[in-house]
């Protein structure tokens, strides 16, 4: 019976012991990510700030929006395509981030930076100005979050410049998704047509289309769930939302 007793204490001692390690790795863990999303928002915010700079001092000695999507084309692509791991790190909607950041993704590359007759068309400028001052608030909210230290005018500014931006953000891109159109359509770009040895066909201007009326039901939901967070955040009202 003494061996037993002893036995019994020498294994709740030993997954007391367990417990700790495990809470202390969690502890590790838990600095380490803290960590890593610090470092990821103050990078993506300096790097919207540099764009932003960048912008600004092309239209001041430039005078014209003619050619800036060239000159600021290199750090939108590099800040823009990093946020692909926003995804899965940044502690918000999984559906929000995710429409989001696949929709700037596909404007960058798979219309701006392919079609280049569009290139400098004013609703770029819309879009480039909306993304800008939208990323700069929001990697900064999320940067003085994290430190503990949230000032109430980048809480004011997160909860209230969307209200603005995300339309004009939207409308620039499809403006611009509208004038890629008739290149599209008369070059054939990214189309598979028939017959061919897969069999399959995909027409790109029609996918563009498609994509354009992607937004009636899409837009809304983004737009309407910041309007719940705002009234959340700025007012204290108690918003229910199922998970995404």
């Amino acid at each position: 019976m003494a061996s037993s007793e002893e036995d019994g204490a020498n294994g709740g001692a030993s997954e007391a012991s367990d417990e700790r390690e495990a809470t202390r790795k969690r502890r590790r863990l838990g600095f380490l990510a803290t960590a890593w999303l610090t470092f990821y928002n103050i990078a993506m915010t300096a790097g919207w700030l540099v764009l932003a700079i960048a912008m600004a001092r092309f239209y001041m000695e430039k005078g014209t929006h003619r050619g800036l999507y060239k000159s600021i084309q290199k750090t939108l692509k590099f800040f823009q395509t990093f946020a692909l791991l926003e995804v899965r790190i940044v502690p918000t909607s999984v559906l929000v981030t995710g429409v989001q950041v696949s929709s700037r993704i596909f404007m960058v590359w798979l219309i701006t930076h392919s079609i280049k007759p569009i290139q400098n068309e004013e609703s770029v400028v819309l879009f480039l100005v909306a993304w800008t001052v939208t990323e700069i608030t929001r990697y900064s909210f999320y940067t003085f979050s994290l430190l503990d230290h949230l000032p109430y005018f980048i809480k004011w500014a997160r909860y209230n410049f969307f209200i603005i931006l995300y339309p004009v953000g939207v409308a620039g891109e499809l403006l611009t998704i509208y004038a890629a159109l008739p290149y599209v359509k008369k070059t054939g770009m990214f189309s598979i047509r028939l017959p061919n040895k897969y069999n399959v066909s995909f027409d790109y201007y029609y996918f563009l289309l498609i994509t354009m009326a992607s937004y009636i039901p899409l837009f809304p939901q983004l737009y309407f769930h910041m309007l719940r967070q705002r009234r959340k955040v700025l007012h204290g009202e108690v918003i229910v939302e199922k998970d995404d």
